[in-house]
């Protein structure tokens, strides 16, 4: 293995001296402001319809601020999917996508402006495609990135033209129009130690027919990406304690057998423990072997076992066309169709802190945890008392029963936690196939105003099947054992089950017996109908152009199901994170709106330009439930662009929004599932010096006994209950942006956009944090009470008082209370010069955010996390700075550019509330406790991407990128600085690079 790794490190190293040398062959490619990218297509076609509205207007600037990225600039970047494109721009927070592991249902999702995927629009030519999952929310991985010339996304104003869920705005992926020839791009790529293969191949042909009456074009591809492993990498390959700083860090479900309520087994002796540090009713941990030293609290170390880069496969289709029947009607049609595979990989399942029933004659059971469970009385344990449960009489003569029916059979309850690895890591794969297709007509009614008829459909299947998991009540029935080979229950299938020994003691047959496959089938729907009048009324205002506007109507019909098998929906894998419950719903919406864009002036002194829009909705839902509920939303918008003087003008633009409760939050049934919390109030010896806060844990369902013996949440997972509510009803929200446009005549070349945004959502469909959670009860200590509803909601393990094994955990109802707001600034930049020995392009994009808020509940903290990270922090996505900027410099020749992306993160530090020690009287707001002093503060980073271009004949183009160019390393913070999908292998590796430098090499073949 050893020489194979060194043999891919020199081919890394060699494909690094190619590129290098490439690199000093690269035409400008530059992300573009909304002012550039609109005029330029105006200049081209002389009519252009610009993201945020559907009102053809030739000198239309929008009054919303838009960043477009380029297909120049998504190809210098050697992007597989169209998620890593837009986790990178400005203003985004990285969400669910290639590198998360535990947590990613097989589907990637942008979340622009940080308030959720699912307050932002997915486009695909300002169309709606079907969405994944319950959420409505689009899955990325289906978007066909060869076809696509540029990717707007519009912050804002966006509600009253495209629909609810577009509170924080738009991310339209538009396509080529009228492509002819054919276009063939393969990329292949790898990192710099010989790792995380990426392939990418797409061919697209078109061409006109009937004589330029038609066009139609298709486009094929593929991709592929392989696993990079957490063991691979430095920074994740041992486990980082947080708050400690110590290596080591993991789950204490490990191996071998880690045992509660029995006294540690030392390993010289082979007998419990008398070492006064450990020699009391705590958790227990057997020695792998009874004559080695080892350390009784030893965590499993996951990290290896997880990746940092999913592995990812796809096969996609996409074609459209269009034809003129007559001059003034055309039909037109789209269809696309993906599947793609995606897997995780975590490490191997096991009994995670699980309530077992035991025989005390079970065969594998060692004489010293025999005695010490015949010993262990846990019905004094609600009296806080110890007495023997079993004389030794009793004891040894139950050792020897064979049956239940036997009067000296006796058995025990108790809670182990024993990591399976002879069953293998736990595997998921998700497969999606999705279809949707369009068919429509439009013409013209007159000469200035159009008319387009549309339908649609798009159906998403998601099929997941897990390997690897145990099924938890084959557990308990190969643990009811009198003897190795049959199980008290008389299933000849069953196997009885060794979790006394070391790694190993599980055999293949046992492992077979405890463990299946189980499958999952998700499926969405989405059916569309839409009619559309747009033009201009014919009339202005004096010299300035005609008014424009746009009048229709809309249906849509949602449908989303969740159907999982036995073993999901009973909850019966385990560490599956609970049950899988059934959901089926769905509803539809009817809609009416318009739009009008006025220039009212044009041509005068200090009004060069002055045009005023406005636009309205008004929507109507039903839902598909028992009594048919319904209820209706109305959004507006006003706006306008002022050009003062040729090259500088201001815009704004207010509008009114709302966001209709998507299926999940609507049909979803309260289950039980994991959140993240890494200090739990009731954990070790505090509520044994605080009455209150004992009485507390004791109402919460923690037997008395167990009183200063509880553990923090395992590996910094709790377990949490919620689910959806008929009751939801739209969330509504304000958004306005103001900016400015600089084109000065006296620097030819320049574009700049200076534009702030503001957005607030009231009565948003939200559940609380698990810091909200906690707080609710324990946010003053002193005057927690034990009959609170915000205490007693809590519900705890009798066994162990933790929020493990069949605890529902903490309450995370859903409601209408939450509160969410951000603002911000973005500034757009593009500069083009000659040189005369070369064209120089400079093209930025950056973003300021000032805050980013979140009120659960009027009595919730109203939590800050722009620039901090915390478990309470990742509620929608990855780290969030202050400051983000992305500036692409390119140099273009002749036949060759070189290009260099700068990325700028800003530094981020733990949020103050996580940090802040609890009092008496400040009490818990969340996780309340320092990190180690190293983890709580991440620098700033900066990474540079450096591509190579080179026009090797007229049609052929070869693009060779180091991305990641100085390899910078990620920052290491530990396992339980944020939550477990967004913080893996020690760092956060959605928003800084884990994998290092990487090389990508693309060919472009034209015809």
């Amino acid at each position: 293995m050893t020489q194979l790794n060194n043999s891919h490190r020199r081919l890394a190293l060699t494909s690094s001296v190619a590129t290098l040398a490439l690199a000093l062959m690269a035409g400008p490619a530059l992300a573009q402001t909304a002012t550039a990218a609109a005029e330029t297509e105006a200049a081209e076609e002389g009519t252009i319809v610009v993201t945020g509205t559907l009102i053809r207007n030739p000198n239309l600037v929008s009054a919303s601020p838009i960043v477009t990225t380029s297909a120049e600039t998504i190809a210098l970047r050697g992007s597989n999917v169209a998620e890593e494109v837009l986790r990178e721009i400005p203003g985004f927070v990285p969400s669910i996508g290639s590198a998360v592991n535990n947590g990613n249902g097989g589907a990637s999702f942008v979340d622009l402006r940080g308030l959720g995927t699912n307050r932002n629009l997915v486009l695909l030519d300002g169309q709606r495609i079907a969405p994944a999952g319950l959420g409505g929310v689009v899955d990325l991985n289906n978007i066909p990135l060869a076809l696509v010339e540029r990717v707007d996304a519009l912050t804002g104003a966006a509600v009253t033209t495209y629909g609810a869920d577009a509170i924080t705005g738009v991310v339209n992926f538009v396509t080529k129009k009228n492509f002819t020839g054919m276009d063939l791009q393969v990329s292949n790529s790898l990192t710099e130690r010989g790792d995380g293969h990426r392939i990418r191949a797409d061919l697209t042909i078109g061409g006109d027919f009937a004589d330029g009456k038609g066009n139609a074009v298709i486009s094929v591809g593929y991709q592929k990406a392989d696993p990079v492993f957490q063991g691979d990498r430095d920074v994740s390959r041992l486990g980082f304690d947080t708050f400690s700083g110590n290596t080591g860090g993991g789950s204490p479900t490990t191996v071998p057998t880690r045992i509660r309520n029995v006294r540690p087994i030392d390993p010289l002796t082979g007998q419990p423990s008398t070492n006064p540090a450990v020699a009391n009713l705590g958790n227990g941990q057997l020695s792998p072997d009874s004559r080695t030293a080892v350390p009784f609290y030893q965590d499993f170390n996951f990290n290896p076992f997880n990746i940092f880069q999913t592995p990812f496969q796809r096969f996609n289709l996409f074609a459209k066309a269009n034809y003129e029947i007559t001059d003034n009607i055309e039909v037109y049609a789209r269809g696309m169709f993906s599947k793609n595979t995606v897997r995780t990989i975590i490490a191997p399942s096991g009994l995670f802190s699980q309530t077992v029933v035991l025989p005390i004659s079970n065969p594998f059971l060692p004489t010293a945890i025999r005695n010490q469970y015949c010993a262990f009385n846990t019905s004094s344990v609600a009296s806080g008392l110890y007495t023997p449960r079993f004389t030794p009489t009793e004891c040894a003569a139950a050792a020897t029963a064979t049956t239940k029916a036997d009067p000296k059979y006796r058995e025990v309850t108790t809670l182990l936690s024993r990591r399976t690895v002879e069953a293998g890591t736990r595997d998921s794969e998700y497969t999606t196939t999705l279809f949707d297709y369009t068919a429509g007509l439009r013409g013209k009614l007159t000469n200035t105003i159009d008319w387009d008829v549309s339908a649609s459909y798009g159906q998403s299947e998601n099929i997941a099947r897990a390997t690897g998991y145990l099924i938890n009540d084959r557990v308990l029935e190969a643990l009811q054992a009198t003897n190795p080979n049959t199980c008290l229950s008389g299933n000849v299938a069953c196997v009885p089950l060794n979790v006394y020994g070391p790694a190993g003691s599980i055999t293949p047959a046992m492992a077979r017996f405890i463990s299946a496959d189980s499958t999952d089938r998700r499926t969405s729907s989405l059916t569309q109908v839409r009619a559309l009048l747009s033009g201009d009324l014919g009339v202005s205002f004096g010299d300035a152009e005609a008014i424009g506007f746009a009048v229709g109507a809309e249906y849509r019909d949602y449908g989303a199901a969740v159907l999982p098998d036995d073993f999901s929906e009973r909850g019966a894998l385990g560490g599956g994170g609970g049950p899988t419950p059934r959901v089926e719903g769905g509803y539809n919406v009817k809609e009416v709106f318009g739009e009008v864009i006025a220039p009212i002036l044009e041509g005068k002194p200090f009004f060069e330009n002055l045009t005023l829009e406005a636009g309205a909705r008004y929507s109507s839902y039903e839902v598909a439930a028992p009594g048919n509920p319904s209820f209706d939303a109305f959004t507006w918008k006003a706006g306008g662009t002022w050009e003062m003087a040729q090259g500088f003008k201001v815009r704004g633009n207010y509008s009114r929004a709302v966001r209709a409760p998507n299926i999940g939050e609507l049909f979803s049934p309260v289950s039980r599932g994991l959140t993240n919390l890494g200090t739990d109030p009731c954990a070790g010896a505090a509520p044994t010096t605080n009455a209150n806060l004992r009485a507390v844990c004791i109402a919460q369902g923690a037997a008395p006994g167990i009183i200063g013996q509880i553990d923090q949440p395992a590996a910094g997972q709790a377990n949490a209950y919620g689910g959806g509510n008929p009751n939801a009803r739209p969330e509504k929200a304000n958004t306005w942006t103001l900016g400015a446009v600089f084109q000065p005549s006296f620097v030819p070349g320049l574009a700049l956009t200076v534009d702030y945004y503001n957005i607030s959502v009231t009565d948003a469909i939200t559940s609380p944090l698990p810091g909200d959670a906690i707080a609710a009860c324990f946010g003053s200590i002193t005057a927690a009470s034990a009959t609170s509803a915000a205490c007693t909601a809590i519900r705890r393990d009798p066994l162990s008082g933790s929020f493990d094994g069949e605890s529902l955990g903490l309450p995370r109802p859903l409601s209408n209370l939450g509160r969410l707001k951000t603002d911000g600034l973005d500034v757009n930049l593009t500069y083009s010069t000659d040189l005369g020995f070369a064209k120089l392009g400079v093209s930025g994009n950056f973003n300021y955010t000032f805050r980013s808020q979140f009120q659960a509940t009027p009595t919730s903290v109203n939590r800050e996390c722009v620039g901090y990270y915390s478990p309470n922090c990742s509620f929608t996505g990855s780290i969030q700075p202050k400051w983000q900027t992305s500036l692409r410099t390119t140099l273009g020749f002749e036949n060759f550019d070189v290009s260099l992306l700068w990325r700028h993160i800003d530094k981020v530090i733990q949020e103050p509330l996580n940090a802040a020690a609890p009092t008496a009287a400040n009490g818990f707001f969340g996780d309340d406790t320092p990190f180690f002093p190293a983890f709580r503060q991440i620098r700033a980073y900066d990474y540079f991407d450096l591509t190579g271009r080179f026009n090797i004949l007229d049609n052929i183009t070869l693009i060779v990128t180091v991305s990641n160019l100085f390899d910078t390393k990620p920052p290491l913070v530990g396992a339980a600085a944020g939550s477990t999908s967004f913080n893996s292998g020690n760092t956060f590796p959605s928003t800084y690079d884990a994998l290092g430098r990487r090389y990508t090499m693309q060919v472009n073949v034209r015809f």
